[in-house]
């Protein structure tokens, strides 16, 4: 359900599925703050403090708090935007483990935090073709969660350490214009009327 009115911008949860200090897949998500068609991106910072998976913790009074932080976070926001590295030809493990504690309403009185959510995927690697396996996995664990993914444009920001600069920059002209057009049809779905759920 979008919380965006014409008086205020629709809200992002940007999230990197590399928690890496230097990641250039939070480069890109940074970027989107820089180059947004006016959306209010926020960076989600606690991907390395989530547990590992554990369904008998997956209850409102057990689930850690972290975890409740972030499935609020996700149900609030209007979209999400995800980049992702590759990590041994699929999604990062700290990723997946996100997304599995995101995917569940065992009581059936929570709601799915993720259900048609409006979901844009990116992802930068420094070699030719990292990414592009993460992101078609990503595309998979999706359509169980039943998001509502942006399908083009593809965004695999190939040999990124020669797109940003010494400060971390996004400098890379093609990469800006594909970045703002994934950013405005995540938008184009955010704003569509959205259907009832059954």
């Amino acid at each position: 359900m979008s919380t965006a009115t014409s008086a205020s911008p629709s809200k992002v949860l940007a999230i990197s599925g590399s928690v890496r200090a230097d990641s250039h897949n939070t480069r890109l998500l940074r970027a989107a703050q820089k180059f947004s068609p006016g959306q209010d991106i926020e960076i989600y910072e606690g991907l390395r403090d989530i547990p590992p998976y554990d369904q008998d913790l997956d209850t409102p009074e057990l689930r850690p708090a972290v975890v409740d932080d972030l499935r609020r976070r996700v149900t609030e926001a209007d979209g999400l935007l995800i980049a992702t590295p590759e990590f041994n030809y699929s999604v990062p493990g700290v990723l997946k483990n996100a997304l599995d504690w995101l995917s569940t309403d065992w009581t059936r009185t929570e709601g799915l935090p993720m259900h048609r959510k409006p979901t844009a995927i990116l992802g930068a690697a420094p070699t030719n073709f990292g990414t592009v396996r993460a992101q078609l996995a990503l595309r998979q664990i999706f359509v169980w969660t039943d998001n509502d993914v942006v399908v083009k444009p593809e965004v695999h920001v190939f040999r990124s350490h020669e797109r940003f600069d010494a400060e971390g920059n996004l400098t890379d002209e093609v990469t800006i214009e594909l970045l703002q057009l994934l950013l405005a049809n995540l938008q184009s779905k955010i704003d569509a009327p959205k259907p009832a759920r059954s």
